[in-house]
């Protein structure tokens, strides 16, 4: 029997799934030419040079932040304007089970001194379930993305598709193998001892998706920091878990790993198990 098509979308199970896949697809096009704009606002500022004052939390910001945050809201309240918006600058807009959430800079003490290791980061959640990430480094001509069920890519920025590649955590297995990587020596310290420590890098969680490390250790930061990354982790095949045992990017940072080594790793570090 012909599905009937209702609203110009066709009904039932499979209907269901293909408005969804348009939908995804949609909100993905979004993001990427959102981040797109704001990639070369921040850019902008970043070869101009501007300077970086503190807020109350002792965090850096510069008007840079404030401006690509704002860019991101006036864009996106505009083609979803039933969505709530969640950012580092300004707060949350808005309630929805849609949520846009935005660090306009990540990594503003790169920023401020022109180092070109910062990002930008856009993540929409539904249900509480992330389902699309984007992060840019314009400075680095390089982009990740991922949505829920779709894998994990990296290509040159601005994007070619000759230049586009999936993504796949390690296959490390064996915690004596393994290169892990920890935020700083405070949570360097409650890693396993005797396996070896990656060198410090400005990218870890790159280095992860890639399969250049095998696991990173970062248990401070807030949601903004970790969305878009527990995403493209999990696409990638790894795992993310939180120091609550969960699955949350809004308890203060955990695990990130490959699949392999997560279950090892949270018994050396104590995490409570949750399913």
């Amino acid at each position: 029997m012909a599905e009937q098509v209702v609203g110009g979308r066709p009904e039932g199970h499979a209907g269901l799934i293909a408005s969804m896949l348009v939908d995804r697809a949609d909100d993905l096009r979004l993001a990427f030419d959102t981040s797109d704009l704001a990639a070369e606002l921040a850019l902008a500022h970043f070869e101009s040079g501007v300077p970086a004052t503190l807020k109350a939390d002792g965090t850096p910001v510069t008007e840079a932040d404030r401006a690509v945050e704002r860019l991101f809201r006036e864009t996106l309240s505009s083609a979803r304007p039933d969505d709530a918006l969640l950012g580092e600058e300004f707060g949350r807009v808005g309630e929805s089970e849609r949520v846009w959430i935005i660090d306009p800079i990540d990594g503003t003490s790169f920023f401020s001194r022109r180092d070109p290791n910062w990002r930008i980061h856009v993540a929409l959640q539904v249900a509480g379930s992330i389902e699309l990430a984007v992060v840019t480094a314009p400075a680095l001509r390089r982009c990740w993305w991922a949505t829920r069920g779709g894998g994990s890519f990296e290509s040159s920025w601005p994007r070619e598709e000759a230049e586009t590649k999936r993504l796949a955590v390690s296959a490390t297995s064996v915690l004596a193998d393994a290169r892990l990587e920890a935020l700083d020596d405070v949570s360097g310290a409650d890693l396993p001892p005797g396996v070896a420590h990656a060198p410090a890098s400005p990218l870890p969680l790159v280095e992860l998706v890639r399969g250049q490390i095998d696991a990173f250790l970062v248990e401070r930061y807030y949601v903004w920091d970790h969305a878009p990354w527990i995403l493209l982790v999990e696409e990638a095949g790894g795992r993310f878990t939180d120091r609550t045992g969960g699955h949350a990017g809004d308890q203060g940072g955990g695990l990130y790993s490959n699949a392999d080594l997560h279950g090892q790793l949270l018994t050396a570090l104590g995490y409570p198990a949750r399913p």
